[in-house]
């Protein structure tokens, strides 16, 4: 969603390196450019005056004039001043002391909250709650059918009393605040540890949706109230927040479709306007895509700098910790590294979630955004395939795929040869890098990037990517023969290990000004994708 955002301030940020010292000139350009680009994005007008203010008054002070290096300090003002927009903190569910947690959700119809209500659930049950989802949008047609679905999807019961309506002409029967009512006593004589109420919304403001909200908040006092909103919306997103404000006074805000490709201006106005946070954002239609809203996270993703720590959590849930040990012993033993532990590491991966969305959460990956749009996912399927299509003697001895094995591999998984042998390839590769590994060589380093090819490695292959690939460069020296030269290549990292590493983001804070090689890293991005 961020992605033209991110494009726009990158480059402007890359117009500061190097500079030893910065003029009043240079900061108005940089702060003009940075006004552009959040206008461009649909934040608000009054955020964005308030937002570039702080920034210029914070860059012209002594903290930039100051410093060693002027351009990474203002990167990392508006690094501050957007975790500033967007929150400043995380903030937690309130549970209640005593009996169930009531949380109500609200906003406008289409926004998403029959579908939210599940992922709520499901993340709460996942740490160890029992919710209960009650059904008090009468009024859209199905509303309550589909959170039966979405209930049954979770493992979370429902409780949903009234029918509702099935057509847009039907009229709607029932009361939703005694609905509401009727949930909470079924949850405390339940022993339910919290209570999602699921209400009506509308296609615009109006008066009877606001007078039916604050009844059923009236009548419930809930924990949290929860103003749904679709991150897509924009500007209106300023107008719809501040009505509801009023009219329910929410506690906390939900973003929902922050997978979608509209400018996100909604997540950088809501909180500031109204000075609610931010709690959870919505990422996709499957239960998973929900996780807790982290303004500093977000603010890093949005100015390229990756989100490492959602990435660990991410691996932390879904790693089985059992595996992850055996491969651990595995590369200290150095004992060889197999297709069955390629297929094993590979299946883990997939239980992380989409590997694009796995990608742009690595620092700098902005620069290659199109290379990662172009990665086709469905290659793990039939890498997936392939591998499975194998005997046990050839996952572990690839050496033994002759040309009739891999024919018969190859009908076997509904693939072709060629992709069979291009698989083979990029296996070797990644079980030298075990090798090295296991030999303490550290991580080879990917031609043109900073960092190991552990993302990349293994991945199967993607779509051709547009655009001229930079030229292979022999390398004087280097052997022909793949185990020498991966040995020469060890060697040569041993004897560098002693250089100090380069710390810091994506925009150089914390280390010198480096200029990317955008064709080297395409070419390199291709190769290890599998081009």
């Amino acid at each position: 969603m961020f992605a033209n955002l991110s494009d726009r301030l990158t480059e402007t940020f890359r117009n500061l390196r190097g500079k030893g010292r910065l003029t009043e000139a240079d900061i108005d350009g940089t702060i003009r450019e940075i006004r552009r680009a959040l206008l461009d994005a649909d934040v608000a007008v009054p955020v964005v005056r308030t937002f570039t203010s702080n920034i210029r008054e914070r860059a012209l002070g002594a903290e930039v004039s100051g410093a060693l290096n002027p351009g990474q300090q203002v990167v990392k003002i508006v690094n501050e001043e957007l975790i500033a927009i967007l929150g400043g903190q995380t903030r937690a569910l309130r549970l209640a002391k005593s009996g169930p947690t009531i949380i109500m959700l609200a906003g406008l119809q289409g926004a998403g909250k029959t579908t939210l209500a599940g992922k709520l659930a499901h993340h709460l049950k996942q740490q160890g709650q029992t919710p209960l989802l009650v059904a008090a949008d009468l009024q859209r047609p199905n509303a309550v059918t589909q959170l039966t679905v979405v209930g049954e999807r979770a493992g979370v019961p429902v409780f949903a009393p009234e029918p509702g309506v099935t057509r847009e002409d039907e009229v709607p029967r029932g009361n939703p605040v005694e609905v509401a009512r009727r949930g909470l006593a079924e949850a405390q004589q339940r022993q339910h540890s919290v209570v999602i109420v699921d209400t009506a919304g509308r296609l615009g403001i109006d008066q009877e949706l606001m007078r039916q909200a604050a009844d059923i908040r009236e009548a419930l006092e809930p924990d949290e109230v929860l103003f749904v909103i679709d991150a897509m919306i924009g500007q209106d997103a300023v107008a719809t927040a501040t009505a509801f404000q009023e009219g329910v006074d929410f506690t906390g805000v939900v973003l929902t479709k922050l997978d979608g490709d509209a400018r996100g201006g909604a997540a950088l106005s809501v909180a500031e306007i109204t000075g609610r946070p931010i709690m959870f954002a919505s990422t996709g239609e499957k239960l998973d895509d929900f996780e807790v809203f982290h303004p500093d996270r977000m603010a890093s993703r949005i100015l390229d700098m990756g989100d490492i720590l959602t990435l660990i959590e991410q691996a932390e849930r879904t790693f089985d910790q059992a595996e992850a040990e055996r491969m651990a012993q595995k590369v200290s033993k150095g004992e060889d590294f197999t297709l069955a532990d390629f297929l094993s590491q590979m299946q883990q991966l997939k239980n992380m979630g989409s590997m694009k969305k796995m990608l742009t959460m690595l620092p700098g990956m902005g620069q290659v955004r199109d290379q990662i749009e172009n990665f086709d996912e469905r290659e793990l399927v039939r890498t997936e395939a392939i591998i499975q299509s194998m005997t046990p003697l050839e996952r572990e001895n690839p050496k033994v795929l002759n040309g009739s094995r891999r024919s018969r591999i190859a009908a076997g998984s509904g693939t072709s040869v060629a992709q069979i042998n291009s698989l083979i390839k990029r296996f070797e590769q990644a079980q030298q890098m075990m090798r090295a590994m296991s030999r303490g060589g550290g991580m080879p380093q990917m031609p043109g990037m900073g960092g190991g090819p552990g993302a990349f490695g293994g991945l199967p292959g993607g779509k051709k990517s547009k655009g001229k690939q930079a030229p292979q460069r022999k390398v004087k020296g280097k052997s022909g023969n793949p185990a020498k030269r991966a040995q020469q290549e060890a060697e040569a990292r041993t004897r560098g290990a002693s250089a100090p590493a380069a710390q810091g983001s994506a925009f150089g804070i914390g280390q010198q000004p480096q200029e990317v090689d955008r064709d080297a890293l395409s070419a390199d991005l291709s190769k290890y994708l599998g081009r």
